[in-house]
């Protein structure tokens, strides 16, 4: 999810740069939904200690 994240950053980083402020907006909207979501599941697991196993 994070991998997904970064493509729709590194899209609205070059439709930003070039310009295309129309296709920036919801690239830049998607990148930062699925931040937090990824964010949000990290400490999650990381609370709920999953993945650790002794």
């Amino acid at each position: 999810m994070l991998a997904w994240a970064m493509i729709f950053l590194l899209v609205a980083l070059i439709s930003g740069a070039f310009g295309f402020g129309g296709a920036a907006s919801p690239a830049d909207g998607t990148a930062r939904l699925m931040f937090f979501v990824f964010l949000a599941l990290f400490a999650l697991a990381l609370v709920t200690g999953a993945g650790w196993e002794m």
